[in-house]
């Protein structure tokens, strides 16, 4: 019985002895100390050259980019233009029209890089040019005051059927071709104040503002009539020429006339009146300068009853 017993306590013993431990582990450093050198997971060359020019940058499409990129064609001229440029005045290019910024003038640069072109209207002040550019064919307005032109061309408004404001100011023009004008369908505006101009060349009907003003006009300057089917013609500036007399008969729409500091001598009863029918009546005309002429408007009174106000010159 006791033999058992001693027997059954050491089973009990042995038992306790492999049982694993409950505190912490200790490793043991010099178990785990390996080189990375032992591993040889990557078979690398240090003395390997890598030829700069074989790399290839390149981004990575997703795969349903890659999908649909690769089953794109690109066209087989792909030098060509779908489509030719639109030109300023709304025309396509070809081998002899102008340039996209216009057509070339006399400097060799396109009118537009020369000059301004805001939408339809050109602006060329102060250029130092001496004759009036090329202009594209849908301006509407030109500008091109305070330059040194001297004369006016039939070709240089040639074709440009929807130009309705022309200003010249300030250059030295002294000729202009009798049909400069004549083929501007839908010109209204006249510019051409501070010339040298001694004639007057024909205008079209459709003028509603004329200013010729600071010029060198005479006796002949003006022809007969010149404004007389102008039926639009609002504004009519001829100061500081050298008139003798006021160029009637003058369109009924007229609001404004500037003749002062010119040679006009004589005012004649019918100039603004119809002396035949006396309750006629000239509404429009209320601005009429007749001031640094040799006249004397107290002479001929009758020629003012029929409009709203006296004009402004000499009484005594």
């Amino acid at each position: 019985m006791k033999t058992s017993a001693i027997f059954f306590l050491g089973l009990i013993f042995k038992a306790v002895v492999a049982a694993p431990p409950t505190d912490s582990i200790s490793y043991d450093s010099e178990t785990y100390n390996v080189n990375l050198e032992d591993f040889n997971l990557y078979d690398y060359d240090e003395n390997l050259t890598v030829d700069q020019g074989e790399i290839e940058i390149r981004t990575v499409l997703p795969t349903e980019h890659r999908q649909i990129h690769s089953s794109q064609q690109l066209p087989e001229d792909s030098d060509e233009e779908e489509s030719t440029p639109k030109l300023i005045d709304g025309s396509t290019q070809g081998p002899t029209t102008p340039g996209v910024l216009g057509p070339q003038t006399n400097a060799g640069l396109p009118t537009c890089l020369l000059c301004t072109c805001l939408g339809n209207t050109v602006y060329c002040d102060d250029h130092e040019l001496a004759a009036v550019p090329p202009l594209p064919k849908q301006t509407t307005h030109f500008y091109s005051r305070y330059n040194k032109i001297g004369k006016i061309n039939k070709s240089d408004f040639a074709n440009l059927s929807k130009l309705k404001k022309i200003d010249l100011t300030s250059n030295f023009i002294s000729e202009i071709d009798e049909d400069a004008f004549g083929g501007l369908p839908q010109l209204e505006e006249l510019v051409l104040q501070d010339n040298r101009i001694r004639q007057l060349p024909e205008l079209p009907d459709t003028m509603t503002f004329i200013d010729v003003s600071l010029n060198k006009l005479g006796s002949k300057g003006i022809k007969p009539e010149a404004f007389k089917d102008m039926k639009n013609l609002h504004n009519l500036y001829l100061t500081d020429n050298n008139l003798d007399h006021i160029p009637i008969p003058l369109p009924e729409a007229l609001q404004a006339l500037h003749l002062q500091n010119n040679n006009i001598q004589e005012l004649h009863q019918d100039t603004f009146c119809n002396t035949k029918d006396v309750t006629y009546a000239r509404r429009a005309l209320e601005d009429i300068r007749l001031d640094g002429n040799p006249v004397n408007l107290s002479k001929t009174p009758q020629a003012f009853m029929c409009l709203p106000r006296l004009p402004i010159g000499r009484l005594i």
